[in-house]
């Protein structure tokens, strides 16, 4: 895992977990998804931690295509 990634990722699940807390008060019917970058999914989101991580905090993600401007997947 390359540390920018891994730095970048810790940045998005703090930021996520804070709109998320922050939505429940202002719009609790809203569902809250952390968007990744195709590319990005496939290389990083394999390792174990990554997923414990993801599963552990209920992140639903949107899985999207840089290249084809294009939701690749969405996984609740």
């Amino acid at each position: 895992m390359a540390a920018s990634t891994i730095s970048e990722f810790h940045t998005a699940v703090g930021q996520f977990i804070n709109y998320r807390i922050a939505l429940e008060e202002q719009e609790s019917e809203r569902r809250l998804y952390l968007a990744v970058p195709l590319d990005i999914y496939k290389r990083f989101f394999k390792y174990p931690f990554i997923q414990t991580v993801i599963h552990h905090n209920q992140i639903p993600l949107i899985i999207y295509d840089v290249e084809k401007e294009a939701i690749a997947q969405w996984i609740n």
